[in-house]
């Protein structure tokens, strides 16, 4: 996930001229005498001041360090620039101390007309200030960091109790097995199919995000629109299903699940009589499918966390703000599925359409200052006006720097530096309180709350925003914690409980920018030394004792590969320093612009992983695409034929993001929160391409279709990972071998092996291109793909290309391990 993407460097203030311009993509290109370009910039608390320091076209720069941009609404500052006959004006921001958001080095770039730039992404766009009618910052969904912030019963919580501090019985049982014997559909519930639309909601941002306009409320797809197409992931061949957080979310556009506020209870726009999250984990397993659940430790809403710590903001019903603060009724809660409805007699016509699709919020606001208060000037005017012309009060917002968050629960500041150790220690953006996550009390509250789910059966956690989080923190409370818990609960199946991690690094190299404590296969290690008791000390002493330690003197492992002269003998793995925790291939991800440069990124890493077998493996995803590209994948449907190729053949857990195997929303922007239609995203509603019936009798095996899923599932891709998935079922090796690319002339070439118990499956692997193996065991080989037979006397094996896309898996044909033979019909690319 999410944490936004502005990236914030010391830079040398002179020489930021002459940063190498790149010119941001897809923008119209305008440039008209005497033309304008108005740039709005989301505030920064941090920041005192907020320059734009910017060079037209063609022209000098501004002196560093540059003009300061004026307030234009809460939230949002506002600067024009007179482009005169210009095309179009480069842009970077600073705060007068040495700060600067120059996007990574690349600058902005900008053309004539209205921009916005937010979350270190420039859009194009309207003014914020008109179209946001709230009194404060818009709510954008969250991103990876640098890098995604009521009357009825609430829903139940995960395991039935009157206390829910009181221990529970297990209600579910994980399906167990070894999860590199599975691929992955990663689904946005609320995005994929909707089961009922009961329980479809807009929220308050529904008209003014463009959702309205297509009928498109934020959260319509729900469980039962899940359990009813678990035939179609099972048709495509996928055994597990990574969905995003269950969890009551509380902002104004949550549906993605990462603002979290009751991690008790699982959120009612998701569940509807029938569909509970357990009946959709028991549909699941009964159809051999495993749940994979997102799960946040960092953060909670900027609500804070019920039960932990909510926060009380100043609000009033003085006229101005009645649209905004509930009127308080006694022993009424937060319920986000009752929204109001926008024909309140007391609030004038615009009033209304402000607290339009608004849940109740009587618990959050107090006018006169509550007692144990802690923030600063409460209820105090600022002397600013929200864009409605109201007066603005101070703790009127949450906020990590106002002193309303009790530092024993929440971190007090934001991030400044995302390769520092403030970047475990403070906010990634307004809409994400951070966790205290050094607090006993804090650890307590997050264990409990996910045993809740490990007791109902879910197989695996997906772990947001990992590397926000202390790893001595991880390994001393919560990965033990967790297995503790699958374990006693679940026995050998809990034992096979997959996590995986976030640790979010948008770089090439193989140590993300050099910093240990931010690279992703430093989150699979156990800790080399003790620390302080005291976890606070020790959070600090392990950042700087492993920072001293640099990437040279980090622990390495051959876990991953093929062992002997030959590079042909399987060894046992030693996992007795793994954490706990495996992680997304963030180097992967980010090469996967060509899969030949993955592949070598891939070979690169692992021998600094604890098992690189283990990790998560995809393409794109609901944040980013390759390259750190903020649209879907949209390389082409070769290029996408050719990276699963990859994926499904190499080591690791393919995993693909829905909609991508008919390359769903191809080039559309991943997320602009609420300032666009979500249809028009890569986190569009998908329901509509999987109309009709299926049913799949194993998994990749289609045995009827009807309607619009019927077309999906014939759909080029589709039907590649289809097979891919059968090819990969039926050789051990592709799942769970190691690898070697000893004696291997190839680009794309590697042999895998698994040996284990009865098991001894070999292959011999080339993706595309053409391959030479040499000094392999003699033998029959047979090619999964084709079928065809070759011979070994001499122990070398020759592949012809079979084309971009393709690829070929020989199986070596051994004693009570036979060859699979040719696996699946021929297809658009696999023939």
């Amino acid at each position: 996930m999410p944490g936004p993407l502005l990236a914030r460097r010391r830079v040398v203030a002179a020489g930021l001229a002459a940063v190498v311009v790149a010119t941001l993509a897809g923008l119209p290109a305008v440039g008209a005498e005497g033309a304008v370009t108005t740039v709005y910039y989301e505030d920064r608390p941090e920041w005192a001041v907020t320059n734009i320091h910017y060079g037209v076209d063609g022209q000098s720069w501004t002196d560093v360090p540059g003009v300061p941009m004026q307030a234009a609404c809460q939230g949002w500052l506002v600067h024009e620039i007179d482009l005169g006959g210009a095309s179009g004006v480069q842009l970077t921001f600073n705060d007068g101390q040495g700060w600067w958001d120059n996007n990574g080095g690349a600058n902005y770039h900008a053309d004539a007309g209205t921009v916005l730039v937010a979350d270190g992404a420039l859009t194009t766009g309207t003014s914020p200030c008109a179209a946001e009618p709230s009194p404060t910052p818009s709510d954008p969904s969250p991103t990876p960091s640098e890098p995604s912030p009521t009357p009825s019963e609430p829903s139940p919580t995960p395991t039935t109790t009157e206390d829910p501090g009181e221990p529970t019985a297990p209600t579910g049982e994980p399906l167990g097995g070894d999860p590199r014997e599975d691929s992955i559909y990663f689904v946005m519930t609320a995005r994929f199919n909707d089961g009922s639309p009961d329980n479809n909601r807009g929220g308050s941002q529904h008209v003014s995000s463009g959702n309205a306009a297509g009928d498109d409320p934020m959260f319509r797809g729900d469980f039962q629109g899940l359990v009813d197409k678990l035939d179609y992931v099972k048709a495509l061949g996928f055994s597990a299903i990574w969905i995003t957080p269950v969890v009551l979310n509380r902002s104004d556009y949550d549906f993605h699940g990462y603002h979290g506020w009751d991690f008790l209870r699982v959120d009612p726009r998701l569940e509807s009589p029938g569909a509970s999250y357990q009946d959709l984990i028991d549909a699941a397993h009964a159809k051999g499918i495993k749940i994979y659940q997102d799960v946040v430790y960092n953060h909670s809403s900027r609500w804070g966390a019920k039960d932990l710590f909510v926060p009380t903001v100043w609000g009033a019903r003085d006229g101005q703000w009645d649209w905004m603060y509930s009127a308080k009724e006694e022993g009424r809660q937060y319920d986000p599925l009752q929204e109001h409805d926008g024909d309140d007699p007391t609030l004038t016509d615009a009033q209304n359409a402000l607290a339009k699709g608004r849940p109740y919020n009587g618990d959050l606001w107090s006018t006169t200052e509550p007692a144990g208060n802690t923030c600063v000037n409460y209820g105090v005017p600022t002397g600013g006006f929200s864009s409605e012309g109201f007066a603005l009060h101070h703790c009127q917002w949450p906020s990590p720097t106002s002193g309303m968050f009790p530092d024993d629960y929440y971190h007090q500041c934001w991030i400044g530096n995302w390769e520092g150790k403030d970047a475990q220690d403070c906010w990634i953006h307004d809409d994400l309180a951070d966790f205290n996550t050094e607090n006993a009390e804090v650890q307590e509250y997050l264990v409990d709350a996910y045993n809740r789910y490990i007791d109902m059966g879910v197989d695996g956690f997906r772990i947001d925003t990992a590397v926000h989080i202390p790893r001595v923190m991880w390994n001393r409370h919560f990965l033990p914690a967790i297995r503790e818990h699958a374990v006693a609960t679940h026995g050998a199946k809990g034992d096979d409980f997959y996590v995986f991690g976030e640790v979010a690094a948008f770089v090439h190299d193989k140590w993300n920018r050099g910093s240990v404590n931010h690279s992703a296969q430093f989150y699979t290690w156990k800790e080399r030394r003790e620390y302080s008791l005291d976890d606070v000390v020790a959070a600090a002493e392990q950042f700087e004792y492993e920072n001293l330690q640099g990437t040279g003197n980090q622990p390495t492992s051959d876990n991953a590969f093929l062992t002997g002269a030959d590079g042909n003998t399987y060894h046992t793995p030693d996992h007795s320093r793994f954490s706990g925790m495996n992680v997304i291939d963030m180097r992967m991800h980010m090469n996967f612009g060509d899969a030949g440069n993955a592949f070598w990124a891939g070979k690169d890493s692992d021998d600094s992983y604890n098992d690189a077998t283990y990790n998560t493996v995809y393409v794109d995803s609901h944040d980013y695409g390759p390259n750190k590209s903020t649209v879907r994948y949209d390389g082409g449907t070769d290029a996408w034929a050719e990276n699963m190729s990859l994926m499904w053949t190499f080591r690791g857990i393919p995993t693909l993001y829905y909609g991508s195997e008919i390359e769903f929303q191809k080039g559309a922007r991943i997320d602009c929160g609420p300032t666009c239609p979500l249809a028009t995203t890569g986190r569009a509603y998908f329901g509509d391409h999987l109309e009709g019936s299926v049913t799949a009798s194993d998994f990749g095996v289609v045995d009827s279709a009807s309607g619009a899923v019927a077309e999906t599932l014939s759909r080029p891709l589709a039907e590649h990972v289809q097979r891919l998935n059968r090819i990969r079922r039926a050789v051990p090796a592709l799942q769970k071998g190691q690898y070697s690319t000893v004696g291997v002339d190839g680009s794309m070439a590697y042999k895998r092996r698994f040996t284990e118990a009865g098991t001894d499956s070999f292959a011999l692997v080339t993706v595309s291109g053409g391959a030479t193996f040499s000094r392999i065991p003699n033998g029959t080989y047979v090619d999964a793909v084709t079928g065809r037979q070759q011979t070994v006397t001499d122990g070398t094996l020759r592949i012809g290309a079979p084309g971009k896309g393709n690829l070929r898996v020989y199986v070596l044909d051994l004693p009570g391990n036979p060859a699979p033979g040719k696996v699946g019909d021929a297809g658009p690319y696999l023939r």
